[in-house]
């Protein structure tokens, strides 16, 4: 069989995988979280996020809002360095982002069924 044959059965395969690939994953909520701290971001956000009274305290001094400090948990970086992953019953995780130009850290105690904002500081 000639090349020209081989590449273009190979490419013909290729396409039809392609297209019964995007027709089976359409529609669904499907994601790949392979790095570490993508991960741990996915399942903090899969489980009810309460506040303590002390990030609380934080986020009503500082006018800032809920929504936004789920979306800085949602796009934040995880400083493992700075955080305790083996503590047990539940892990906490440190994170860093801005909210309306502010660089806020963040700590998270994730237990099994639920993550609670432990600590919320507003970074200079």
């Amino acid at each position: 069989m000639k090349f020209i044959h081989r590449l273009g059965y190979y490419l013909g395969g290729f396409s039809i995988g392609l297209i019964v690939l995007a027709f089976f994953l359409s529609g669904k909520k499907t994601s790949c979280s392979y790095g570490p701290e993508a991960r741990v971001i996915k399942n903090i956000n899969s489980k009810k996020l309460v506040y303590s009274q002390n990030a609380y305290s934080v986020l009503t001094q500082n006018t800032l809002d809920t929504t936004k400090l789920n979306a800085a948990i949602k796009h934040g970086n995880i400083i493992f360095s700075k955080s305790e992953t083996r503590k047990e019953p539940c892990a906490s995780y440190y994170l860093e982002n801005t909210i309306d130009d502010k660089n806020v850290a963040i700590t998270i105690e994730n237990c099994d069924s639920i993550a609670t904002v432990t600590h919320l500081k507003i970074l200079e």
